[in-house]
């Protein structure tokens, strides 16, 4: 089957965001060419035949982003690109950047699609102990804590390169100490599910209102056999859930955390942990006291680019 690829020329900031709008307009995979990305690579095997190339010397972006959302061929195209424009535009309203928000279309066939993704995407070690690793890499442990997280990035939905996602990890990493469980709300790929088991966590809970993206991140799993048993179903937050876990982690929009805050709050048990990001500069300011007002306790905030993330607890009886 053809595809028709729409394609968003944006600004590194909301390519997460504007992922979401393309999923959210029936796009089946997510393709995001940042030239934030190539920033981080350092000279490797990129070659063809494996022979070591500087990643400045490979045809990139040189600024911005590009996200492209793969529709099937049948899509009214003529009508849906306005609808894109319009939506990615409105994001200035919540205080992010657009850039140039240039929305354009094209037929592709299923190998390009298939493809396109091996020139970017190879292994990139994130933290101390977690590097990601696309699915067709044969690719291997170079320290003894070293953990990898295998990863289809045909149907991305955050391929952990982006800071927010990192952001999350580092976070991970800090937090889980063994058995913990674990609620990931707005799951994406599922990246973060997948770190906290391999971090060592207990029982892992992933949710995302896009169906497409729960098939993402079931594919994903699928590929990290560690992950076998994590949870993952459609639901809007934590509407509906009622539980008591370790941590809560969530690397969605600000403005979506904020309704999420009194839902962790209420599904943490007493010390458990709320881990959030997604956190644009200009919203930082409304998380951190939302998050104060609900009664949790900001353990540290770090931040990478423009993006914040949070790593705060619900108090123990002994805090009260």
């Amino acid at each position: 089957m053809d595809w028709t690829a729409i394609t968003v020329v944006t600004s590194s900031e909301v390519v997460e965001a504007v992922s979401y709008i393309l999923t959210n307009e029936g796009a089946q995979g997510v393709q995001i060419d940042d030239a934030a990305d190539f920033a981080k690579l350092k000279p490797g095997r990129y070659g063809d035949h494996g022979e070591i190339i500087d990643p400045q010397e490979i045809p990139h972006r040189k600024s911005g982003a590009a996200v492209t959302g793969y529709f099937p061929a049948k899509t009214f195209v003529p009508e849906l690109l306005p609808t894109i424009r319009q939506r990615v535009a409105k994001l200035k309203d919540y205080g992010l950047n657009p850039g140039k928000n240039d929305v354009s279309s094209a037929v592709v066939d299923n190998q390009q699609w298939a493809t396109v993704w091996q020139k970017y995407y190879h292994p990139l070690r994130v933290t101390n102990e977690l590097t990601i690793v696309p699915e067709w890499e044969d690719y291997q442990p170079q320290q003894p804590q070293e953990k990898l997280l295998i990863l289809d990035p045909g149907m991305a939905f955050g391929t952990g390169t982006h800071p927010t996602t990192e952001l999350m990890l580092q976070a991970l990493e800090k937090v889980i100490r063994g058995g913990e469980s674990v609620l990931d709300v707005g799951t994406g790929s599922g990246v973060l599910s997948i770190a906290a088991k391999q971090l060592g966590a207990g029982d892992v809970t992933a949710y995302d209102i896009d169906s497409v993206a729960v098939r993402s991140a079931k594919k994903n799993l699928a590929l990290n056999p560690v992950a076998a048993d994590v949870k993952v179903g459609v639901n809007s937050l934590l509407d509906g859930i009622h539980t008591q876990v370790d941590v809560v982690v969530a690397n969605i929009l600000a403005e979506i955390i904020v309704p999420l805050v009194p839902q962790a709050f209420e599904n943490l048990k007493p010390g458990g942990y709320f881990l959030a990001s997604g956190i644009i500069d200009d919203k930082a300011d409304l998380v951190r006291q939302t998050i104060e007002d609900q009664g949790m306790i900001i353990d540290s905030e770090t931040k990478m680019k423009d993006w914040h993330g949070i790593i705060a607890h619900k108090p123990s009886e002994d805090e009260d």
